[in-house]
């Protein structure tokens, strides 16, 4: 049910909630920066073009342009062509819904079953975790054991489907399938664990299986695409190794051993100058390679490591040679937003009070959500950290990464999903 904002001592507030529809209209008019229409976004790195973004909040936070509830699912949102998408469980279905980015209001939703595998871990819920994947008029999604669906963005009707667990060998996730689809030329990639079909691709646009390859177990993190020296790899974080593809087959490239007793990889790798690529994981901590070919192969030599640094499941900006991110994995934990040299390992500053936070860069400003719905912009660079606003705005758990068009960003927790307006006042 859509809701109106709730009322607030602040006037400018209370203005912008009977506003709301065409301010709405104004903010997401065809002038809005690029869509978001993957997993971290136009680039996948988490980082977007926008319009002026505000830094002076009210207490209550930006103002909100609608709310309403949704379910169960750590799905991040989408947004193409003025509509929202994602994934929710509600009612013991698993639900793929198109919003107006407008309104809030649904406009389609397409539910079937999806039961999560026994032994699931029923404590951080059933319901869906991978983002989808927009490509044309086609969405790309997957379920919480392993159903992927591609549907009409339009209508919502199924064009194909696959049952990646049913269908391939792969690896049993005990907190549910949550890596996103990943699109290359004419086929979507799917990570699935397993002998010999550790990695596979299918047809865009019917569905035929192009290729299968490799024997890894698979995790929970989501392919990312990256430019060495002329060459595309793909990097697909699994459970015991960092390895490196060709996405036209899935023939290996290099793979660098990295694990932990759980298995869970989760946080994207980030590629630079230099050939240096960072990753990190729980446990045991982060590291620094540089990529290189001796006598035609690749040789990644590892630069640094330290276990200071533990990006577990949250989203990492890289901008030049540093990495912003939220460290610590601990359950009730606060945890250290800082800021780490990618290619030394050097920690060049920490900040408190962030537990599990996403993070996004915008406006040469970046825009962190913690798993209490927490919401921050603040300016940062290697020498210092720079609070603007903060607000609580959601409920815990809000672990979906916040999506970010023009000036409105889009959050949901496990109840709500919602619209706020992050304009810039002098703008």
């Amino acid at each position: 049910m859509l809701t109106k904002p709730t009322q607030s001592s602040h006037a400018g507030r209370r203005i912008a909630a009977w506003l709301a529809p065409a301010l709405a209209i104004c903010l997401l008019s065809p002038s809005a920066r690029a869509q978001w229409t993957q997993w971290g976004g136009p680039n996948a790195d988490f980082m977007v073009e926008s319009d002026p973004l505000n830094t002076s909040w009210p207490e209550d936070g930006p103002p909100r342009i609608w709310s309403r509830e949704l379910g169960e699912g750590y799905s991040s949102i989408l947004v193409d062509g003025g509509n929202l998408y994602t994934m929710y469980r509600k009612d013991s279905k698993e639900r793929v819904i198109a919003l107006d980015a407008v309104t809030g209001k649904t406009k389609w939703e397409y539910a079937y079953d999806e039961t999560p595998a026994e032994g699931h871990v029923m404590q951080f819920g059933d319901g869906p975790r991978a983002t989808p994947l927009i490509v044309g008029d086609h969405i790309y999604t997957i379920g919480i054991a392993g159903q992927m669906h591609c549907l009409d963005k339009k209508t919502g009707k199924v064009t194909w489907s696959h049952d990646l667990w049913d269908e391939f060998d792969h690896t049993f996730l005990n907190h549910g399938y949550s890596s996103s689809p990943f699109a290359y030329k004419n086929s979507v990639i799917a990570l699935v664990g397993g002998e010999k079909n550790a990695i596979v691709a299918f047809d865009q646009k019917d569905g035929k299986l192009l290729w299968k390859n490799q024997s890894f177990t698979n995790s929970y993190s989501t392919p990312r695409l990256i430019e060495v020296d002329g060459e595309t790899q793909l990097l697909c974080y699994m459970g015991e190794e960092l390895a490196s593809i060709n996405p036209d087959n899935g023939d290996l490239y290099w793979s660098y051993e990295i694990g932990n007793q759980w298995g869970q990889n989760v946080s994207q790798p980030i590629f630079g100058d230099e050939n240096v690529l960072f990753f990190s994981t729980v446990q045991d901590g982060s590291r620094g390679l540089r990529l290189q070919k001796e006598g035609g192969e690749w040789k990644p030599e590892e630069l640094w490591s330290s276990r200071r640094v533990q990006f577990y499941h949250v989203p990492t900006v890289g901008i030049g040679d540093y990495v912003y991110g939220c460290s610590g994995s601990g359950m009730g934990q606060a945890g250290l937003f800082c800021c780490v040299n990618r290619k030394t390992g050097e920690i060049m500053w920490k900040i408190r009070g962030m537990s599990k936070a996403t993070t996004l860069y915008a406006d040469g400003k970046f825009i962190i959500l913690d798993e209490n719905g927490k919401l921050t912009i603040a300016k940062a660079n290697p020498e210092e950290f720079e609070l603007l606003s903060e607000s609580t705005v959601l409920d815990n758990p809000a672990w979906s990464a916040p999506t970010l068009v023009g000036s409105t960003l889009y959050l949901r927790d496990k109840k709500n999903i919602m619209a706020l307006d992050l304009s810039s006042s002098k703008s």
